[in-house]
This record gives structure tokens, sequence and C-alpha cells, in this order.
């Protein structure tokens, strides 16, 4: 049965791997914590956002190419390259936050015997040698890890009894959304995430998606992913707003608080099932987030590129071993691993995500590149939708978002 839905939905699992880390589970919690259920509707605009635009590089990969060619295809080497290196830059930021999440996290289940700094170091090593796998048995550790997830976070959201009236409005963007920009920046860039638009154009023949016929195949992968990750963050958010805030939190003290949550309706014994949780979500996401440089860099470069090559290898393995200067940015920063996890994923959202957005955008509305599968009116619409709100958030939480990073944090 596993084999059966790593075969139809395995890609998706991946795609929503990636962006469902340890910093979707703390965005979410600071959203829940600080916000009540005020971002409830960011959370599904962003994942429906995230679904179109995915639909969008599938349909790319299969009757184009992949968007980093296009991008050199029409920019040339040069310029593409700077692009892959600057997105790439994002990337390093995700690492170094999720391996200070995994290190925290196995520090916790030590009693404090071991501190974070170095379990981030093996953590970095761990994550090379899975990345390096055969893609098939990466795919498998997703499906079985996201489903997990999201059957620990229901089990908690259903019984914590939420003010349902509260729980509609926060459906709908309200006044009160001003407030609260930088977190729900930090909630686009971690669910419509921009690393995912180029890996899903180029992992499509991976799957055998190749021709037209192949199309509801993709849709219903990521149909699936969507709703899993969705539906996670939803319910993470909606547990710290009905537990944590009444509890008097205002923002997450510390890597364990929305622990919390879980504590008050399972025990304590789920606060070892959260940390768990945070660690499976953090370094899952490690290796599909570093697989992108090791994708985009040589095409823009206009190398093949496949995970067996040299190259391949030499970008992911070396992109991946910035995370062992996690311990020196958290210190040179004076930042905490919570901060990290939340502050670095707004970072993509404010910084990468427009640019790759555009570029999408540019993609499938290339009548060279794309013939008679541009884009239709509808789904224009909805990538400018994409593109426009990526670029209104990063210019108005930018500020914010530079105060908090360079100012020590929360």
């Amino acid at each position: 049965m596993v084999r059966q839905a790593v075969d139809e939905y395995g890609l998706s699992f991946v795609m929503v791997a990636s962006y469902f880390g340890s910093g979707s589970v703390f965005i979410a919690s600071q959203a829940g914590v600080m916000h009540g259920y005020t971002l409830l509707w960011a959370v599904v605009g962003a994942a429906l956002l995230g679904f179109m635009a995915q639909d969008m590089s599938a349909r790319l990969g299969i009757y184009g190419t992949t968007l980093m060619s296009f991008v050199r295809n029409k920019l040339g080497r040069e310029l593409a390259t700077l692009i892959a290196v600057f997105l790439s830059i994002g990337c390093v930021a995700w690492t170094l936050g999720l391996v200070a999440a995994v290190g925290e996290g196995i520090s916790f289940l030590t009693g404090g015997a071991v501190s974070w700094q170095p379990v981030a170091l093996i953590t970095t090593a761990a994550a090379i040698g899975v990345g390096l796998l055969d893609y098939s048995k990466v795919e498998s550790i997703m499906v079985v890890m996201m489903l997990t997830l999201m059957v620990v976070y229901i089990v908690v959201a259903v019984p914590s009894s939420p003010d349902m009236g509260e729980l509609a409005i926060g459906f709908v963007p309200t006044l009160d959304t001003f407030g609260a920009l930088a977190i729900a920046a930090g909630v686009l860039g971690t669910t419509a995430l921009w690393p995912n638009f180029f890996l899903e154009s180029i992992l499509v023949e991976n799957k055998g998606w190749t021709t037209e016929s192949d199309l509801p195949a993709a849709r219903r992968d990521l149909a699936m992913g969507y709703a899993v990750g969705g539906i996670t963050t939803i319910a993470i958010l909606i547990v710290a707003a009905a537990l944590l805030r009444p509890m008097g939190f205002t923002q997450l003290e510390t890597f364990i608080t929305p622990g919390e949550a879980l504590v008050e309706v399972l025990g304590t014994w789920a606060m070892i099932l959260f940390i768990l949780g945070v660690i499976a979500a953090a370094f899952n996401s490690i290796i599909p987030i570093m697989w992108t440089p090791a994708y985009i860099i040589p095409e823009a470069l206009g190398k093949d590129v496949d995970p067996g090559t040299p190259l391949f290898k030499t970008i992911f393995i070396g992109g991946t071993a910035t995370g062992f200067a996690s311990p020196l940015i958290s210190q040179w920063l004076d930042l905490s691993v919570v901060d990290m996890v939340i502050l670095f994923p707004t970072y993509n959202g404010i910084f990468a995500l427009p640019l790759a957005a555009a570029l999408l955008f540019w993609a499938v509305n290339d009548r060279e590149t794309m013939g008679e599968h541009c884009n239709t009116l509808g789904l224009n619409v909805v990538n400018a939708l994409l593109v426009v709100l990526a670029v209104v958030l990063a210019i108005m939480a930018a500020e914010d978002f530079l105060d908090l990073l360079l100012g020590g944090g929360f």
C-alpha cells in the first residue's frame, strides 16, 4: 500500500516535505500564538497558490523545458547563473535553520547532555548521505513522515476546543492582517516554496510524466501533497491559538513552547512526540531544498544535470555542508534556534519568492516555449496574484524582517 502511494503521490510528498519543515511548524505556531486565528486565510491561500504554481511548473516540464533552462535560454548563461546562485543563498539559509532545529531537538531528548551545536554538525553529515540515496528511497521516507505528522497534529487539534466563530473569521482577511505582515510573508514563503517551482519542472520526468495524458496524474499528486501539508499547517495554527494563547504565551519563548499545547491535550509524553515530529520535519526538508542548487546551477551553466553526475554531487555536498556553519551564524547574529527556523524561511518569502514567481509567470506565457499550452486567462490571474502578493508582502515586510534578523530575533 505504501509502495502504491509512493508510486502515485511520491513526488508531491517530496515537494511538500521540502516546505513543511521545522520552519512551517514554528511559523504556524508563532502565527497562532501572536495573532490567534487571524492568518488561517494565509495558510489556505498560500497552499492554493503553491499548488497552482507547481501545476504550472509541471506543465512547463511536460510541454516545454525546465524553469532554469528557460531562464538560461532567455537571459543567457551569465545572468542565469547569477540568478541561480542568488536563489541558492536562500537554500543555504534554510539549511542553517533546519540543521539547528534537528540539533536542538536531539539536545532536548538527551536532557541537555549534548548541546545542539555538535548535533547540528552530525545532522549536516547525515543529510549529505541521505540526499545522495536513490530518488525512490527518498520518496518513500517523505511519504511516511508527512502522513505521520498530519495525523499527530489532527489528533491534537480536534479536542483543543477552538472558538469556532473566531476560527471561521480567520479564514477571511481582515484589517488585523496588517499587524501580522512579517508572519504572513513567512507563511507564504514557507508554503508557496520557490524551490518547488524549479524542482517540479525537473522531476516530472523522474515520474514518467512526459505527455499531455500524464497531466491529470501530476495534478492528483499535487492535490494530495498540498492537502496533507495545508491541513497539517492549519492544525498546528489552531492548536497554538486554542491552547497556547490562553496559557499566556504571546510568542514562542523556547524551542519546546509549541509542544506545550500537545502536552495540555495528550499528557507529558506528547512533548517527546512533538520533538520527534520537529526533528523529522526539519531533516525531511534539508534534502529537497539542497537538491535545488545542485539542479539549477548546472542548468544555468548549460550542463547536463543528473543526481549521478559529479557536478550535481559536488554542489549538493558543498551546499549542504554549509550547515556546519549553523552554530557560528547563531552566535554571530545572536539568534536562537527558534529565531533561525522562523526568520530564514521568511527571508526566502521576501527575497527569493518574488523573483522565482515572476520567472515562472514569464515561462508559462512564452509561446515559443509552451506553444498552444500557454497559460489561460484564469491561470494567468492566479499566477499574477502570486507574483503581486509576493512582491507586496516583500516590500511591506522587509523592514520588519531586517530589524528582527539584525536585532537578535523575536
